[in-house]
């Protein structure tokens, strides 16, 4: 795939965040409970309303998961943790708090974690020498002549 944007990118990862938190929890080994299950009657559901369950992810939402997850590798690691926060859905605010930095600073790191995301995805690697600027500008633009 060579149409990678900022957009789809950052849909994905949302879409391996959400993936995550629906994964059952990890248990150490040999993990049970005591307590015998309780089976509710009749009298008892009266009036509640059901609990509906989420169904696990299927298998290949899975691996896309683990895929955009592997993405992360590509970025510094104050990047990949913001890209990853916010694709959690965390506000600015904490994340300013977590990482140390102001929320347009945090704002920038995230722009370019996606924009060199994009790059990569879409078969290149963005010089050292250039500015993030650049690289957050010509991100979408990489199917198309890139502007110098």
């Amino acid at each position: 795939m060579a149409d990678w944007t900022m957009a789809r990118v950052q849909d994905r990862l949302e879409l391996a965040a959400d993936v995550f938190a629906q994964m059952p929890a990890v248990r150490p080994q040999g993990y049970f409970n005591s307590w015998p299950e309780y089976f509710h009657s009749f009298a008892d559901q009266v009036g509640q309303e059901p609990r509906m369950r989420r169904p696990l992810p299927s298998p290949r939402m899975i691996t896309e998961a683990e895929e955009a997850m592997l993405w992360l590798r590509w970025l510094e690691k104050d990047d990949a943790r913001i890209v990853w926060l916010r694709a959690n859905r965390t506000p600015w605010k904490k994340i300013g708090w977590e990482i140390g930095l102001s929320r347009p600073a945090a704002s920038r790191h995230w722009e370019y974690g996606l924009a060199v995301i994009v790059w990569r995805l879409n078969g290149r690697v963005p010089s050292s020498k250039r500015s993030k600027r650049f690289v957050i500008e010509n991100a979408d633009r990489l199917s198309r002549k890139i502007v110098l």
